[in-house]
């Protein structure tokens, strides 16, 4: 099968690698902070990772939502980031989180697919699933993005 990834898309997916590995290598960033982890990245599509910790928690002692949360919007704006167009930026302006089951501090890793819906001329939406070491739903996330011209 013959590779479809535009030149536009490769760009994209080395830029944010090198953003990533630049965050980690440093020590920049909430990605560092909490320890999440890119394990896939390719046209419209991410994968990451985050092994629940003592950093995570909240006050019940399970992993935060807000954490969760952060995972879903890196994830899906990661999988936006790898489809826009050159000079084109983006912010988030909204994401919308269901729980759907809590995450023991002692838990296996997570694991976040996201993908994008639509990468329009002015919007971007994505949405993104986090599921346990067993395959269960944990959380679900649609976002929405705002795209405007770089420069």
């Amino acid at each position: 099968m013959p590779d479809t990834t535009s030149d536009t898309t490769t760009r994209r997916i080395t830029e944010l690698r090198a953003v990533i590995d630049r965050g980690f290598a440093e020590g920049v960033g909430v990605m560092h902070a909490l320890g999440i982890e890119l394990a896939e990245l390719s046209d419209g599509r991410s994968v990451f990772t985050l092994r629940p910790s003592h950093s995570t928690a909240n006050a019940m002692f399970v992993v935060h939502g807000g954490v969760l949360t952060t995972l879903l919007d890196t994830a899906i704006s990661a999988a936006v980031f790898t489809q826009l167009p050159d000079g084109t930026g983006f912010t988030g302006l909204d994401v919308k989180v269901n729980f759907v089951r809590p995450v023991g501090l002692d838990d296996d890793a997570l694991r976040c697919e996201a993908t994008t819906i639509h990468v329009g001329r002015k919007t971007a939406i994505g949405e993104g699933r986090i599921t346990s070491a067993e395959g269960k739903l944990v959380a679900q996330a649609t976002s929405t993005c705002m795209l405007f011209p770089l420069g």
